[in-house]
């Protein structure tokens, strides 16, 4: 910290006694290394705190984070939930709820803000569970999925019977004695999943999905034995709830004993007050039961402690954990960025479509019934005068042809060899072949030829012939 302001009292005239230092030895800092250094101290000092608030200007982003102010009397403090946190609550965050709030004091660089990053959040007063419950039941209420009017009549005589529960629980145990005593040769389907604890919601989801994509199941049961509020809370999860309401396949739920009533038994088509009491209204009574569960149900099982082996040795093998939480604070300061960019682009298209709108209304204003007469007035008169000079144009354009043909005339008339014979001259031609005679070495003595004249043509024959040059005098 002293390097912060060595150079800063060193630059004060008499602080301490001493004479101001060169400027050259002081220490500048620039915007960013100090709030990257303030950051530093910050999230070093405080890696850890409880803060006790009222939540305000609460906003959610399309990344998924929630960014909101922690107020009490006298003071507020930004804080950010990230989409990771966030996704874990069991409750949702609202204006005006009052929490406790576990994270680290950090600094965001780009805007200078002091805030606090959440890890955990809590309410203040009623516990987190019940508040999420009441939500939850209200919204979903609000929405309409506990209308008796979408409720689904179960089927007479279900041919194949899919179930939601647990490999090892008595819930399924109990159906399946109950199903093997009322209906022997029924196909049963399980799709095993945990039904408490982190990440159970999830697979039960996955499972009512993986049931109706099978096709064929008539009828779906989901089950679990009796606990308390956090052992069945899974089954008080909103995607468990949504699951149900888009099943294609009717739903019947069995979790808890008759006192337990979950969010699943309110969205379900039909609820009953055990797992036994479900079989006993899905089926009716006959001997036996397929058994091909117990095969299938170590399959799966082995499969998925494959599968969780397979992940837990690659999760060794991540990395350390600063080189992942040098991923994540770089992820965290992009995921922000994003959100101070996607905050920016509102306000861009905002005021774009306000300067539209502007320009609209001042389209508008132009194109008043004033305006376009008058313009239509003065394109009809530019119109007039165009029509004018096109008519006196074509005019004296027919006018000029006129003229030229009677000369092309004058000249085709001068050239017409039909006026040459008007001037005394004749065409000879033999009346045999019809060729004209160029040379009187082309014929003899006694041909016949025929003259053309100006007017008329004689019939002749040739009584002497005189070759080139001879007797020409009187031409």
């Amino acid at each position: 910290m002293r390097s912060l302001f060595d150079g800063a009292v060193a630059d004060r005239p008499g602080a301490g006694g001493r004479t101001p230092e060169p400027r050259d030895h002081r220490r500048v800092l620039t915007v960013s290394e100090l709030n990257a250094l303030a950051q530093e101290i910050l999230e070093e000092t405080f890696p850890s705190i409880w803060v006790e608030g009222e939540i305000s200007n609460l906003r959610r982003y399309p990344s998924g984070h929630t960014y909101f102010t922690l107020k009490d009397e006298g003071a507020q403090i930004a804080a950010v939930l990230f989409r990771g946190a966030s996704q874990s609550l069991p409750f949702r965050p609202e204006d005006g709820l009052k929490v406790l709030a576990r994270g680290r004091i950090s600094l965001y660089e780009a805007r200078g803000t002091f805030q606090i990053i959440v890890d955990a959040l809590e309410p203040a007063g009623l516990g987190a569970l019940q508040l999420a419950f009441e939500q939850l039941k209200a919204r979903l209420l609000a929405e309409g999925l506990f209308d008796a009017a979408r409720k689904r009549s179960l089927p007479l005589l279900p041919r194949r019977i899919g179930i939601v529960a647990s490999p090892a629980g008595a819930a399924l145990r109990d159906i399946l004695k109950v199903l093997s005593r009322r209906f022997a040769n029924l196909e049963v389907v399980l799709a095993p999943s945990r039904v408490q604890g982190e990440g159970a919601s999830l697979e039960i989801v996955e499972a009512i999905r993986l049931l109706n994509r099978l096709g064929g199941v008539d009828v779906l049961i989901l089950a679990r034995g009796g606990g308390s509020l956090e052992d069945l809370w899974p089954f008080n999860e909103e995607r468990v709830a949504r699951a149900i309401a888009a099943s294609g396949v009717p739903v019947v739920s069995a979790v808890g004993h008759e006192v337990d009533v979950t969010i699943a038994d309110l969205v379900a088509d039909l609820r009953a007050p055990t797992p036994s009491a479900a079989a006993e209204m899905v089926v009716r009574s006959k001997e036996e039961m397929v058994e091909r569960i117990a095969s299938l149900r170590s399959r799966l099982v082995a499969a998925m402690r494959l599968l969780v082996a397979a992940a837990g040795d690659a999760l060794e093998e991540a990395g350390s954990a600063r080189a992942r939480q040098a991923v994540r604070d770089r992820l965290r300061d992009l995921s922000m960025r994003l959100d101070d960019l996607t905050g920016r682009l509102g306000t861009h298209v905002q005021r774009t479509t306000t300067e539209a709108r502007h320009r609209l209304a001042i389209l508008r204003e132009r194109m008043t019934p004033g305006r376009l007469a008058a313009r239509l007035l003065l394109r009809r008169s530019a119109a007039d005068g165009l029509e004018r000079r096109l008519q006196s144009a074509s005019a004296a354009r027919q006018q000029r042809g006129r003229n030229q043909c009677a000369a092309y005339a004058e000249r085709l008339q001068a050239l017409s060899p039909l006026a040459v014979l008007g001037r005394g001259y004749a065409i000879c031609r033999l009346q045999d072949t019809g060729a004209i005679l160029k040379n009187s070495a082309a014929v003899r003595a006694g041909d016949a030829v025929s003259v053309l004249l100006h007017r008329g043509s004689l019939g002749c024959a040739v009584t002497e012939v005189r070759a080139h040059g001879e007797h020409e005098e009187g031409f």
